[in-house]
């Protein structure tokens, strides 16, 4: 339970934490060296008590470096002032356990054999019958006792490390299973309208004709063959609406208004000017109205083009629309800024737009740290919109 609470606190706490744990330790272990060495060893006791306490503190940041000077050490003390102080035991043991579970490699055996055979060897050379005697063997429990839960505590960690981890994938997974059999079916869905509509529209086309022909022939009888044409378009427009309903995103507010077209780019500019970004705004050639597919790309690719210019431009901008008798042709003029370039998706969105309405669009820095968006798309409604388009956006494939 520690564990997973530590997994799920901020990384500043829990360093805080542990910080304030080694001091707490570090005074236990003063308080622990001084209540068995008692007062005998004088100086002595005070410069193991500042020595632990220092270890304890640097345990976590160099657990066996520590553990290896402090083995030094007590060898040293050992063979030059016999009899050893009891307390600088007690360090060893909790050092051993830290090596166990901060070390980068797990060998806290082969690092409690090093320890137990030094201390023992120094302990031998020093004074071989004093050393040899039952108690000692509380020395080889309690440093081995130490590597052993040192490792215990290591494997915990590790295996509710692995569990969380575990458990943070399949739930990734779930929501990537998720999303694939979402798209899956909305592409099955779209498949089955495409059938649906297409059978439909044949049906309608074909009573189409027979209606020219019986109109002509047998004007009596063009009233069944306009109700066929009738029931077939109501029943596309049931499926249309039937699968829209089904691939709208359930979140989204249902709007009755309009898709925006051209006549609306006065909202737009206004919107711009209130943000303190002035537009110039210039009109060629007679307005007329336009396909509705043109018309809404051609709101979108502005709409996107001025907002580019306004995140990522300076000063302001220029927007040119103009009407030929065959194509309106977009401009969207402004200077280059400071800010860094943005993702991309938003020129990617406007050739898809371009592409979808079977027209062509440009866009790149110019001359003068000038950049523009040039997009001119078909305005006559004589267009065939059934060409395949160019998914590059650079109009329809011949």
């Amino acid at each position: 339970m520690h564990d997973a609470t530590a997994a799920r606190m901020p990384p500043w706490l829990y360093h805080r934490k542990a910080v304030l744990g080694d001091v707490v330790l570090a005074l236990l272990l003063t308080v622990g060296v001084d209540r068995i060495n008692g007062l005998s060893y004088g100086k002595q006791v005070y410069w193991i008590s500042v020595l632990s306490a220092l270890a304890v503190l640097l345990r976590r940041k160099f657990p066996v470096g520590v553990l290896a000077v402090t083995t030094a050490w007590v060898v040293v003390t050992m063979i030059v002032a016999w009899p050893p102080p009891g307390g600088m035991f007690l360090t060893l043991g909790v050092l051993t356990y830290s090596a166990a579970l901060y070390s980068e490699h797990r060998r806290p055996w082969h690092h409690a054999c090093l320890v137990w055979v030094a201390v023992m060897v120094a302990g031998s050379v020093a004074d071989f019958t004093q050393w040899w005697a039952p108690d000692k063997f509380g020395l080889f429990a309690w440093i081995f006792g130490g590597a052993g839960v040192g490792d215990s505590v290591r494997m915990r960690r590790a295996y509710i490390a692995e569990v969380t981890e575990r458990a943070r994938q399949a739930e990734q997974t779930r929501e990537e299973e998720a999303r694939r059999r979402v798209i899956d079916e909305r592409l099955r869905i779209a498949r089955e309208l495409h059938d649906v509509v297409a059978h439909h529209i044949a049906v309608i086309s074909v009573h189409a004709g027979a209606a020219g022909h019986v109109l002509r022939e047998r004007p009596e009888q063009v009233w069944p063959v306009l109700g066929h044409i009738r029931e077939a378009a109501d029943t596309v427009l049931e499926e249309i609406k039937s699968v829209v309903g089904v691939l709208r995103d359930p979140n989204e507010v249902p709007s009755t208004e309009p898709a925006p077209g051209l006549e609306r780019l006065p909202e737009l500019l206004a919107g711009l000017r209130a943000m303190d970004f002035p537009v110039r705004h210039e009109v060629r050639g007679t307005p007329r109205e336009l396909p509705a597919v043109v018309d809404l790309a051609a709101y979108r690719i502005v709409q996107e083009a001025l907002t580019n210019a306004h995140k990522h431009g300076a000063g302001s901008a220029v927007l040119s629309v103009e009407f030929t008798p065959d194509d309106v042709v977009l401009d969207v003029t402004n200077r280059i800024g400071r800010s860094t370039a943005g993702s991309g998706f938003g020129l990617i969105g406007m050739r898809e737009r371009a592409a979808a309405a079977h027209g062509t669009i440009t866009a790149g820095v110019q001359p003068g740290r000038m950049f523009r968006v040039h997009a001119i798309l078909p305005a006559s409604r004589g267009t065939d919109m059934n060409r395949p388009s160019d998914p590059r956006g650079r109009g329809p494939i011949e």
